[in-house]
């Protein structure tokens, strides 16, 4: 499991964003000050998210304590301030991306995530993994779906629904297939429950994108 630390001095924020970094399974760590990271630099996280403006120690100043520490730990920065000069700064001092505030923490989400996966591969999920689509995080063994801090409250069979398509991204599946998976093999009606069961779930996550081959069934493609 990564370890991410997190440097943002403002509460609501950094509660925000800890909040979908661990959505996507990975442990983190939040200082509200500079100083309370300086103290920190020594460790061994996987990746460093800082923000440029803190009290007591500033971004840039933690920055060069960090690589002077372990010059390999990636470090993502974010800040208010002018843009140009805060990346050009930031690059210049080892960061390895920036993000300008007010941004969407989905997008950090897909820039830490693919930051890590530069650093240090591809890693496959476990079973109880979060997997992540579009804004939604699918928590496999807790059978949950959040939005954000948001649950959201499927059925079984939906879930089961959402799982075997999440699992199988861009695989066709007729309606057959689908019926025998969620409801089994043994399950005597019409098939047309499996349309009634794919609009219940589009209507509770309408950023899945689950397409409909017509006279065929479904399958989820890629966002």
């Amino acid at each position: 499991m990564h370890h991410i630390y997190l440097v943002e001095d403002e509460p609501h924020l950094h509660r925000v964003l800890a909040a979908y970094l661990e959505q996507e399974g990975w442990r983190v760590t939040v200082f509200s000050t500079g100083s309370e990271a300086q103290a920190r630099v020594r460790d061994k996280p996987s990746l460093w998210i800082l923000d440029v403006m803190l009290p007591g120690v500033d971004g840039f100043e933690l920055i060069r304590q960090i690589k002077a520490c372990d010059d390999a730990v990636p470090v993502i920065f974010i800040s208010a301030r002018d843009q140009d000069l805060d990346r050009v700064l930031g690059l210049e001092m080892g960061s390895d991306d920036y993000l300008a505030k007010p941004f969407l923490p989905r997008e950090l989400v897909i820039r830490t995530r693919k930051l890590l996966e530069r650093c240090y591969g591809v890693a496959k999920p476990s079973d109880g993994a979060s997997v992540s689509i579009g804004p939604y995080a699918i928590l496999l063994r807790e059978r949950t779906v959040l939005e954000g801090t948001d649950r959201i409250e499927l059925t079984s069979k939906e879930f089961d629904l959402l799982c075997h398509l999440v699992k199988h991204v861009g695989h066709a599946f007729s309606r057959d297939d689908l019926l025998n998976h969620v409801w089994g093999t043994e399950y005597f009606g019409s098939d047309r429950v499996v349309d009634d069961l794919v609009r219940r779930v589009r209507k509770k996550l309408p950023h899945v994108p689950i397409e409909t081959l017509y006279g065929f069934g479904y399958r989820l493609v890629e966002l």
